[in-house]
Protein backbone atom coordinates (compact mmCIF):
# COMPACT_ATOMS: atom_id res chain seq x y z
CA UNK A 1 0.00 0.00 0.00
CA UNK A 2 1.48 3.80 -1.06
CA UNK A 3 1.08 5.89 1.75
CA UNK A 4 -0.17 9.66 1.10
CA UNK A 5 2.28 12.37 2.66
CA UNK A 6 -0.87 14.41 4.24
CA UNK A 7 1.96 16.79 5.37
CA UNK A 8 1.42 20.59 5.11
CA UNK A 9 3.96 21.43 2.25
CA UNK A 10 5.81 24.22 4.35
CA UNK A 11 6.27 20.64 7.08
CA UNK A 12 7.25 18.39 4.06
CA UNK A 13 9.94 21.19 3.00
CA UNK A 14 11.43 21.61 6.15
CA UNK A 15 12.77 17.82 6.05
CA UNK A 16 14.34 17.97 2.42
CA UNK A 17 18.20 18.72 2.54
CA UNK A 18 19.07 22.08 2.33
CA UNK A 19 21.04 22.99 -0.53
CA UNK A 20 24.85 24.24 0.38
CA UNK A 21 24.12 28.18 0.75
CA UNK A 22 27.23 28.89 -0.82
CA UNK A 23 27.28 26.66 -3.75
CA UNK A 24 26.98 29.15 -6.98
CA UNK A 25 30.36 30.66 -5.59
CA UNK A 26 31.78 27.31 -4.60
CA UNK A 27 31.04 25.79 -8.63
CA UNK A 28 32.96 29.32 -9.91
CA UNK A 29 36.06 27.93 -7.80
CA UNK A 30 35.89 24.79 -9.29
CA UNK A 31 35.51 26.58 -12.62
CA UNK A 32 38.53 28.55 -11.74
CA UNK A 33 40.92 25.87 -10.94
CA UNK A 34 39.67 23.56 -13.56
CA UNK A 35 39.99 26.60 -16.33
CA UNK A 36 43.71 27.05 -14.88
CA UNK A 37 44.75 23.68 -15.11
CA UNK A 38 43.25 23.32 -18.50
CA UNK A 39 45.53 26.68 -19.97
CA UNK A 40 48.67 25.32 -18.57
CA UNK A 41 47.84 21.72 -20.51
CA UNK A 42 48.40 23.49 -23.60
CA UNK A 43 49.87 26.49 -23.29
CA UNK A 44 53.77 25.39 -23.97
CA UNK A 45 52.02 23.83 -27.69
CA UNK A 46 52.68 27.70 -28.25
CA UNK A 47 55.30 28.39 -26.30
CA UNK A 48 57.51 25.08 -26.78
CA UNK A 49 59.95 26.75 -29.37
CA UNK A 50 60.20 30.10 -27.72
CA UNK A 51 61.28 28.00 -24.35
CA UNK A 52 63.36 25.18 -26.24
CA UNK A 53 65.49 28.29 -27.89
CA UNK A 54 66.22 30.66 -24.61
CA UNK A 55 67.14 26.96 -22.23
CA UNK A 56 68.88 25.04 -24.45
CA UNK A 57 68.20 21.34 -25.11
CA UNK A 58 67.09 19.26 -28.03
CA UNK A 59 63.90 19.07 -29.61
CA UNK A 60 62.33 16.43 -27.72
CA UNK A 61 62.49 19.25 -25.41
CA UNK A 62 59.63 20.83 -26.36
CA UNK A 63 57.69 16.76 -26.57
CA UNK A 64 58.53 17.10 -23.11
CA UNK A 65 57.44 19.87 -21.75
CA UNK A 66 53.67 18.82 -22.71
CA UNK A 67 53.99 15.23 -22.08
CA UNK A 68 55.40 15.60 -18.64
CA UNK A 69 52.33 17.24 -17.71
CA UNK A 70 49.97 14.91 -18.80
CA UNK A 71 52.02 11.59 -17.64
CA UNK A 72 52.01 13.53 -14.14
CA UNK A 73 48.57 14.36 -14.12
CA UNK A 74 47.29 10.57 -15.92
CA UNK A 75 49.45 9.56 -12.22
CA UNK A 76 47.53 11.23 -10.06
CA UNK A 77 44.32 11.57 -11.02
CA UNK A 78 43.18 7.65 -10.10
CA UNK A 79 45.01 8.61 -6.70
CA UNK A 80 43.85 12.56 -6.35
CA UNK A 81 40.21 11.69 -6.91
CA UNK A 82 40.64 8.29 -4.00
CA UNK A 83 42.41 10.83 -1.37
CA UNK A 84 39.70 13.36 -1.72
CA UNK A 85 36.93 10.39 -0.55
CA UNK A 86 39.29 9.36 2.05
CA UNK A 87 40.94 12.94 3.56
CA UNK A 88 38.23 15.09 2.17
CA UNK A 89 37.89 16.72 -1.11
CA UNK A 90 37.78 20.44 -0.29
CA UNK A 91 41.48 19.63 1.55
CA UNK A 92 42.39 17.99 -1.86
CA UNK A 93 41.62 20.70 -4.02
CA UNK A 94 43.31 23.20 -1.62
CA UNK A 95 46.45 21.30 -1.49
CA UNK A 96 46.72 20.69 -5.53
CA UNK A 97 45.40 24.33 -5.88
CA UNK A 98 48.52 25.37 -3.83
CA UNK A 99 50.77 23.00 -5.20
CA UNK A 100 50.24 24.22 -8.63
CA UNK A 101 51.11 27.94 -7.84
CA UNK A 102 53.85 26.60 -6.51
CA UNK A 103 54.71 24.52 -9.78
CA UNK A 104 53.65 27.23 -11.97
CA UNK A 105 56.61 29.58 -9.75
CA UNK A 106 59.31 27.06 -10.54
CA UNK A 107 58.45 26.82 -14.19
CA UNK A 108 58.76 30.34 -14.13
CA UNK A 109 62.42 30.63 -12.26
CA UNK A 110 63.29 27.42 -14.38
CA UNK A 111 67.35 28.03 -16.21
CA UNK A 112 67.40 24.40 -17.81
CA UNK A 113 65.68 22.28 -20.06
CA UNK A 114 65.86 19.75 -16.97
CA UNK A 115 64.34 22.15 -14.49
CA UNK A 116 61.34 23.15 -16.78
CA UNK A 117 60.48 19.77 -16.76
CA UNK A 118 60.50 18.92 -13.56
CA UNK A 119 58.43 22.27 -12.62
CA UNK A 120 55.93 20.55 -15.30
CA UNK A 121 55.72 17.26 -13.33
CA UNK A 122 54.85 19.19 -10.07
CA UNK A 123 51.89 21.44 -11.65
CA UNK A 124 50.51 17.98 -13.04
CA UNK A 125 50.99 16.27 -9.88
CA UNK A 126 49.13 18.91 -8.02
CA UNK A 127 46.84 19.82 -10.74
CA UNK A 128 45.65 15.82 -10.56
CA UNK A 129 45.03 16.53 -6.54
CA UNK A 130 42.86 19.58 -7.53
CA UNK A 131 40.82 18.21 -10.34
CA UNK A 132 38.64 15.26 -9.68
CA UNK A 133 37.61 16.94 -6.67
CA UNK A 134 35.21 19.27 -8.83
CA UNK A 135 32.56 16.67 -9.91
CA UNK A 136 32.06 15.08 -6.08
CA UNK A 137 31.86 18.72 -4.71
CA UNK A 138 29.26 19.25 -6.96
CA UNK A 139 27.01 16.35 -6.67
CA UNK A 140 26.81 17.19 -2.75
CA UNK A 141 26.28 21.04 -3.08
CA UNK A 142 23.87 20.86 -5.86
CA UNK A 143 20.23 19.62 -5.74
CA UNK A 144 19.10 17.44 -8.21
CA UNK A 145 16.97 19.99 -10.35
CA UNK A 146 20.20 22.26 -10.30
CA UNK A 147 23.07 19.43 -11.04
CA UNK A 148 22.86 19.73 -14.25
CA UNK A 149 22.55 22.88 -15.05
CA UNK A 150 26.14 23.26 -12.77
CA UNK A 151 27.39 20.76 -15.28
CA UNK A 152 26.32 22.55 -18.29
CA UNK A 153 28.52 25.93 -17.51
CA UNK A 154 31.39 23.22 -18.18
CA UNK A 155 31.06 23.39 -21.49
CA UNK A 156 31.05 27.31 -22.44
CA UNK A 157 33.55 27.40 -20.00
CA UNK A 158 35.98 25.05 -21.33
CA UNK A 159 35.11 26.05 -24.88
CA UNK A 160 36.38 30.12 -24.22
CA UNK A 161 39.34 28.17 -22.54
CA UNK A 162 40.52 26.37 -25.92
CA UNK A 163 40.26 29.49 -27.51
CA UNK A 164 41.21 31.94 -25.83
CA UNK A 165 44.58 29.64 -24.02
CA UNK A 166 46.54 29.74 -26.97
CA UNK A 167 45.97 33.38 -27.63
CA UNK A 168 47.01 34.03 -24.18
CA UNK A 169 50.32 32.04 -24.40
CA UNK A 170 51.23 33.79 -27.54
CA UNK A 171 50.47 36.98 -26.67
CA UNK A 172 52.16 36.91 -23.32
CA UNK A 173 55.35 35.73 -25.13
CA UNK A 174 55.04 38.51 -27.54
CA UNK A 175 54.59 41.34 -25.42
CA UNK A 176 57.42 40.14 -23.17
CA UNK A 177 56.09 42.35 -20.38
CA UNK A 178 58.95 42.99 -17.62
CA UNK A 179 61.51 41.32 -19.88
CA UNK A 180 59.83 37.88 -18.58
CA UNK A 181 59.53 36.71 -22.16
CA UNK A 182 57.91 32.93 -22.23
CA UNK A 183 58.28 33.22 -18.02
CA UNK A 184 54.93 35.26 -17.83
CA UNK A 185 52.18 32.29 -19.38
CA UNK A 186 53.51 30.42 -15.61
CA UNK A 187 53.72 33.98 -13.56
CA UNK A 188 50.35 34.51 -14.46
CA UNK A 189 49.03 31.90 -12.24
CA UNK A 190 50.01 33.18 -9.12
CA UNK A 191 47.64 35.98 -8.55
CA UNK A 192 45.10 33.55 -10.27
CA UNK A 193 45.98 30.62 -8.10
CA UNK A 194 46.36 32.65 -5.18
CA UNK A 195 42.65 34.32 -5.43
CA UNK A 196 41.27 30.89 -6.24
CA UNK A 197 43.01 29.20 -2.96
CA UNK A 198 41.62 32.13 -1.01
CA UNK A 199 38.33 31.37 -2.47
CA UNK A 200 38.37 28.13 -2.13
CA UNK A 201 38.78 28.73 1.72
CA UNK A 202 35.60 30.46 1.46
CA UNK A 203 33.57 29.12 -0.32
CA UNK A 204 34.12 25.38 -0.95
CA UNK A 205 32.01 22.84 1.33
CA UNK A 206 33.99 21.05 4.28
CA UNK A 207 32.45 17.34 3.25
CA UNK A 208 32.66 14.42 4.74
CA UNK A 209 35.76 11.88 4.02
CA UNK A 210 35.14 8.32 3.84
CA UNK A 211 37.73 6.96 5.82
CA UNK A 212 36.98 3.31 5.21
CA UNK A 213 38.13 3.66 2.07
CA UNK A 214 42.28 2.56 1.50
CA UNK A 215 45.04 4.21 -1.12
CA UNK A 216 45.92 1.75 -3.96
CA UNK A 217 49.16 3.12 -4.15
CA UNK A 218 51.26 0.29 -5.76
CA UNK A 219 48.33 0.09 -8.04
CA UNK A 220 48.81 3.69 -9.17
CA UNK A 221 52.45 3.60 -9.44
CA UNK A 222 52.21 0.10 -11.61
CA UNK A 223 50.27 1.90 -13.83
CA UNK A 224 52.55 5.07 -13.96
CA UNK A 225 55.29 3.19 -14.71
CA UNK A 226 53.86 1.09 -17.36
CA UNK A 227 52.71 4.56 -19.28
CA UNK A 228 56.67 5.51 -18.24
CA UNK A 229 58.16 3.19 -20.30
CA UNK A 230 55.82 3.48 -23.34
CA UNK A 231 56.59 7.11 -23.69
CA UNK A 232 59.96 7.93 -22.56
CA UNK A 233 61.62 5.76 -25.34
CA UNK A 234 58.94 7.37 -27.90
CA UNK A 235 60.49 10.80 -26.71
CA UNK A 236 63.64 10.01 -26.48
CA UNK A 237 64.58 7.05 -29.22
CA UNK A 238 65.01 9.67 -32.19
CA UNK A 239 67.87 11.49 -30.69
CA UNK A 240 69.40 8.34 -29.54
CA UNK A 241 69.07 6.67 -33.11
CA UNK A 242 66.78 3.99 -32.06
CA UNK A 243 69.26 1.65 -29.51
CA UNK A 244 67.79 -1.68 -28.46
CA UNK A 245 66.92 -0.04 -24.58
CA UNK A 246 64.19 1.96 -26.44
CA UNK A 247 62.70 -1.08 -27.87
CA UNK A 248 63.02 -3.22 -24.67
CA UNK A 249 61.77 -0.74 -22.90
CA UNK A 250 58.27 -0.46 -24.52
CA UNK A 251 58.01 -4.22 -24.50
CA UNK A 252 58.83 -4.48 -21.03
CA UNK A 253 55.55 -1.58 -20.47
CA UNK A 254 53.53 -5.15 -21.76
CA UNK A 255 54.61 -7.10 -18.89
CA UNK A 256 53.91 -4.26 -16.31
CA UNK A 257 50.89 -3.47 -17.44
CA UNK A 258 49.48 -7.73 -17.33
CA UNK A 259 51.24 -7.33 -14.01
CA UNK A 260 48.95 -4.32 -12.81
CA UNK A 261 46.18 -6.44 -14.12
CA UNK A 262 46.88 -9.40 -12.15
CA UNK A 263 47.92 -7.22 -9.31
CA UNK A 264 44.65 -5.38 -9.09
CA UNK A 265 42.20 -8.60 -9.63
CA UNK A 266 44.12 -10.41 -6.61
CA UNK A 267 43.50 -6.97 -4.69
CA UNK A 268 39.78 -7.07 -5.42
CA UNK A 269 39.19 -11.07 -4.75
CA UNK A 270 41.09 -10.20 -0.87
CA UNK A 271 38.53 -7.70 -0.35
CA UNK A 272 40.45 -4.39 -1.25
CA UNK A 273 40.01 -1.36 -2.47
CA UNK A 274 42.00 -1.61 -6.28
CA UNK A 275 42.40 1.64 -8.13
CA UNK A 276 40.32 -0.18 -11.27
CA UNK A 277 37.51 -2.43 -10.76
CA UNK A 278 39.07 -5.92 -12.22
CA UNK A 279 35.20 -6.69 -13.23
CA UNK A 280 35.72 -4.22 -16.41
CA UNK A 281 38.14 -5.26 -18.27
CA UNK A 282 35.40 -8.39 -19.05
CA UNK A 283 33.46 -6.48 -20.90
CA UNK A 284 33.87 -5.81 -24.34
CA UNK A 285 32.57 -2.28 -24.62
CA UNK A 286 34.77 -0.35 -21.91
CA UNK A 287 37.66 -2.13 -23.56
CA UNK A 288 36.40 -0.90 -26.74
CA UNK A 289 35.97 2.45 -25.20
CA UNK A 290 39.48 2.34 -23.79
CA UNK A 291 40.72 1.77 -27.31
CA UNK A 292 38.52 4.73 -28.91
CA UNK A 293 39.10 7.61 -26.05
CA UNK A 294 43.20 6.52 -26.28
CA UNK A 295 43.84 6.58 -30.17
CA UNK A 296 41.46 9.58 -30.67
CA UNK A 297 42.74 11.84 -27.57
CA UNK A 298 46.29 10.74 -29.12
CA UNK A 299 45.65 12.37 -32.54
CA UNK A 300 44.01 14.94 -31.12
CA UNK A 301 46.74 16.10 -28.75
CA UNK A 302 49.84 15.13 -31.27
CA UNK A 303 47.49 17.34 -33.95
CA UNK A 304 47.43 20.05 -31.89
CA UNK A 305 51.51 20.30 -31.08
CA UNK A 306 52.50 19.24 -34.78
CA UNK A 307 50.26 22.48 -36.10
CA UNK A 308 51.81 24.89 -33.62
CA UNK A 309 55.24 23.69 -34.49
CA UNK A 310 54.44 23.86 -38.67
CA UNK A 311 53.11 27.71 -38.17
CA UNK A 312 56.22 28.69 -36.17
CA UNK A 313 58.98 26.56 -37.46
CA UNK A 314 57.37 26.26 -41.16
CA UNK A 315 55.63 29.46 -41.59
CA UNK A 316 57.87 31.61 -38.94
CA UNK A 317 54.72 33.13 -37.44
CA UNK A 318 54.93 34.89 -33.32
CA UNK A 319 53.82 32.55 -31.13
CA UNK A 320 50.34 35.13 -31.13
CA UNK A 321 49.92 34.45 -34.81
CA UNK A 322 50.09 30.57 -34.38
CA UNK A 323 47.53 30.83 -31.48
CA UNK A 324 45.18 32.94 -33.45
CA UNK A 325 45.87 30.43 -36.29
CA UNK A 326 44.41 27.89 -34.40
CA UNK A 327 40.94 29.66 -33.29
CA UNK A 328 39.09 28.02 -35.94
CA UNK A 329 40.13 24.44 -34.43
CA UNK A 330 38.71 25.62 -31.45
CA UNK A 331 35.70 27.08 -33.11
CA UNK A 332 34.78 23.75 -35.35
CA UNK A 333 35.21 22.08 -31.42
CA UNK A 334 32.66 24.22 -29.25
CA UNK A 335 30.21 23.97 -32.57
CA UNK A 336 30.23 20.02 -32.63
CA UNK A 337 30.10 19.16 -28.79
CA UNK A 338 27.16 22.15 -29.75
CA UNK A 339 24.75 20.07 -32.56
CA UNK A 340 26.28 16.84 -30.35
CA UNK A 341 23.11 17.88 -27.63
CA UNK A 342 20.76 18.10 -30.70
CA UNK A 343 21.56 14.77 -32.58
CA UNK A 344 22.83 12.84 -29.40
CA UNK A 345 19.37 10.47 -29.95
CA UNK A 346 22.04 8.22 -32.54
CA UNK A 347 24.40 7.73 -29.99
CA UNK A 348 27.14 5.74 -31.96
CA UNK A 349 26.48 6.89 -34.77
CA UNK A 350 27.74 10.54 -33.80
CA UNK A 351 30.42 9.35 -33.16
CA UNK A 352 31.19 7.67 -36.10
CA UNK A 353 30.05 10.75 -38.21
CA UNK A 354 32.49 12.63 -36.14
CA UNK A 355 35.27 10.26 -37.13
CA UNK A 356 34.24 10.75 -40.72
CA UNK A 357 34.38 14.26 -40.45
CA UNK A 358 38.08 14.94 -38.91
CA UNK A 359 38.99 12.55 -41.14
CA UNK A 360 38.46 14.69 -44.12
CA UNK A 361 39.30 17.95 -42.47
CA UNK A 362 42.98 16.53 -41.18
CA UNK A 363 43.73 15.57 -44.84
CA UNK A 364 42.18 18.79 -46.45
CA UNK A 365 44.34 20.50 -44.37
CA UNK A 366 48.05 18.14 -45.66
CA UNK A 367 46.80 19.09 -48.95
CA UNK A 368 46.65 23.06 -47.98
CA UNK A 369 50.20 23.11 -46.66
CA UNK A 370 52.79 25.09 -48.15
CA UNK A 371 55.64 27.64 -46.79
CA UNK A 372 53.69 30.56 -48.13
CA UNK A 373 49.99 29.37 -47.31
CA UNK A 374 48.02 32.10 -44.81
CA UNK A 375 46.05 31.61 -42.03
CA UNK A 376 42.46 31.97 -43.83
CA UNK A 377 43.43 29.60 -46.14
CA UNK A 378 43.99 27.15 -43.55
CA UNK A 379 40.96 28.44 -41.35
CA UNK A 380 37.83 25.83 -43.40
CA UNK A 381 39.87 22.96 -43.26
CA UNK A 382 40.68 23.39 -39.66
CA UNK A 383 36.99 24.12 -38.82
CA UNK A 384 35.81 21.24 -40.67
CA UNK A 385 38.35 19.15 -38.40
CA UNK A 386 37.36 20.74 -34.77
CA UNK A 387 33.50 20.09 -35.86
CA UNK A 388 34.73 16.44 -36.27
CA UNK A 389 36.61 16.22 -33.14
CA UNK A 390 33.83 17.43 -31.29
CA UNK A 391 31.31 15.35 -32.48
CA UNK A 392 33.46 12.52 -31.39
CA UNK A 393 34.24 13.99 -28.08
CA UNK A 394 31.02 15.40 -26.97
CA UNK A 395 28.96 12.21 -26.63
CA UNK A 396 32.20 9.90 -26.33
CA UNK A 397 32.01 9.63 -22.18
CA UNK A 398 28.55 8.68 -22.44
CA UNK A 399 28.58 5.93 -24.90
CA UNK A 400 31.78 3.92 -23.39
CA UNK A 401 30.35 4.28 -19.74
CA UNK A 402 26.56 2.45 -21.13
CA UNK A 403 28.67 -0.59 -20.85
CA UNK A 404 29.69 -0.65 -17.07
CA UNK A 405 27.48 -1.48 -14.41
CA UNK A 406 26.08 1.53 -12.18
CA UNK A 407 28.01 0.77 -9.16
CA UNK A 408 31.17 0.19 -11.95
CA UNK A 409 30.61 3.81 -12.46
CA UNK A 410 32.96 5.91 -10.68
CA UNK A 411 35.87 3.53 -11.35
CA UNK A 412 35.23 3.68 -14.62
CA UNK A 413 35.06 7.27 -15.47
CA UNK A 414 37.98 7.93 -13.63
CA UNK A 415 39.88 5.05 -16.11
CA UNK A 416 38.91 6.83 -18.85
CA UNK A 417 39.52 9.94 -17.39
CA UNK A 418 43.19 9.03 -17.01
CA UNK A 419 43.31 7.38 -20.10
CA UNK A 420 42.16 10.46 -21.60
CA UNK A 421 45.83 11.91 -20.43
CA UNK A 422 47.72 8.61 -21.39
CA UNK A 423 46.61 9.12 -24.86
CA UNK A 424 47.17 12.91 -24.64
CA UNK A 425 51.25 12.08 -24.11
CA UNK A 426 51.35 9.29 -26.34
CA UNK A 427 49.93 11.34 -29.17
CA UNK A 428 52.66 14.18 -28.33
CA UNK A 429 55.27 11.76 -27.77
CA UNK A 430 54.33 10.00 -31.61
CA UNK A 431 53.35 12.42 -33.73
CA UNK A 432 56.00 15.11 -32.35
CA UNK A 433 58.90 12.43 -32.75
CA UNK A 434 57.30 11.54 -36.47
CA UNK A 435 57.20 15.27 -37.43
CA UNK A 436 60.84 16.21 -35.73
CA UNK A 437 62.06 13.10 -37.63
CA UNK A 438 60.78 13.95 -40.57
CA UNK A 439 61.94 17.52 -40.65
CA UNK A 440 65.23 16.94 -43.04
CA UNK A 441 64.89 20.84 -42.82
CA UNK A 442 61.41 20.95 -44.57
CA UNK A 443 58.59 21.87 -41.94
CA UNK A 444 55.94 22.05 -44.49
CA UNK A 445 57.00 18.35 -45.23
CA UNK A 446 57.30 17.06 -42.11
CA UNK A 447 53.65 18.45 -41.64
CA UNK A 448 52.50 16.74 -44.42
CA UNK A 449 53.73 13.40 -43.30
CA UNK A 450 52.90 13.59 -40.10
CA UNK A 451 49.17 14.48 -40.97
CA UNK A 452 48.68 11.66 -42.88
CA UNK A 453 49.80 9.70 -39.30
CA UNK A 454 46.89 11.81 -37.61
CA UNK A 455 44.26 10.68 -40.75
CA UNK A 456 45.43 7.01 -40.24
CA UNK A 457 44.81 7.08 -36.18
CA UNK A 458 41.26 8.81 -36.82
CA UNK A 459 40.51 6.60 -39.05
CA UNK A 460 41.17 3.55 -36.81
CA UNK A 461 39.36 6.00 -34.15
CA UNK A 462 36.19 4.99 -36.88
CA UNK A 463 36.85 1.33 -36.91
CA UNK A 464 37.18 0.62 -32.83
CA UNK A 465 34.27 2.62 -32.21
CA UNK A 466 32.10 -0.48 -33.40
CA UNK A 467 33.11 -1.89 -30.11
CA UNK A 468 31.31 1.07 -28.25
CA UNK A 469 26.99 0.30 -27.30
CA UNK A 470 25.15 1.65 -30.03
CA UNK A 471 23.48 4.20 -27.37
CA UNK A 472 24.56 6.14 -24.28
CA UNK A 473 22.82 4.74 -20.54
CA UNK A 474 20.24 7.67 -19.11
CA UNK A 475 21.62 7.05 -15.69
CA UNK A 476 25.17 7.04 -16.42
CA UNK A 477 27.03 9.55 -14.62
CA UNK A 478 28.45 12.82 -15.95
CA UNK A 479 31.95 13.40 -16.69
CA UNK A 480 33.42 16.01 -17.02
Amino acid sequence: MTTLDIRPLDAREATEPTPYRWRWPALFVILAGSVMELLDATVTNIAGPTMQADLGGGTSMIQWLGVAYTLAMTAGLLTGGRLGDIVGRKRMFLIGAAGFVVGSLFCAVAVSPETVIAARVIQGLFGAAMVPQGLGMMKEMFPPKELQAAFGAFGPIMGLSAIGGPILAGWLVDADFFGTGWRMIFLINLPIGLLTVLAAVRFLPAGRPTRSLKLDLPGALLASLGSLMIVFPLVQGREHDWPAWTFVMMAGSVAVFAFFGWYESRKNSRGGDPLIAPSLFRKRAFIGGMFTGTIYFAAFSGFGLVFNLYTQLGLGYTPLKAGLAGVPLSVGMIIGMGAMQAVRRHGRRVLHAGAAIMTVGVIALLLLLGPEVGPWQLAPALLVTGLGSGLIMGPYFEIALAGVEPHETGSASGTLTALQQVGAALGVALLGTVFFGATGGDPTAAARSTFWVVAGMVALTFLVGFLLPRQAREDAEPVH
